[in-house]
């Protein structure tokens, strides 16, 4: 069995969510994109929130409020998603760009839903 994680930098969900925090970043700096500061801030906002929330959720320490939070960093990762296919249709981001992001965030969401699995059976023990 592996050892314990004693901090939420250890969880790879949150590791991959800075992953594809990093990656909004770089895409929403370029072109047109860093000028939608509409879209640009709320598509940054919404890939923090991930990282955020798995966070503050590990961290309280509470299976419970761990899962709800991790429930609302999968929805944030959805919200990503989504507000990409925005920024394809808009033209902000090319095809290539689209696609490694998007791989990016749905990885990101699956181990996320993963990680909340393993959580609520831990919570429905308690």
């Amino acid at each position: 069995m592996s050892e314990k994680i004693q901090e939420f930098e250890d969880l790879i969900a949150w590791q991959k969510a800075r992953e594809l925090t990093r990656a909004i970043y770089e895409v929403t700096r370029t072109g047109a994109f860093a000028k939608d500061y509409g879209l640009s801030g709320q598509i940054q906002r919404a890939a923090v929130s991930i990282m955020s929330n798995i966070a503050e959720g590990f961290e309280r320490g509470n299976p419970r409020e761990f899962h709800q939070f991790l429930s609302i960093a999968k929805a944030s990762c959805a919200e990503v998603r989504s507000q990409l296919y925005v920024a394809l249709d808009a033209g902000y981001v090319d095809e290539a760009s689209f696609q490694a992001v998007m791989r990016s965030a749905k990885e990101t969401g699956k181990i996320i839903g993963g990680l909340r699995v393993s959580v609520e059976r831990r919570r429905d023990k308690v």
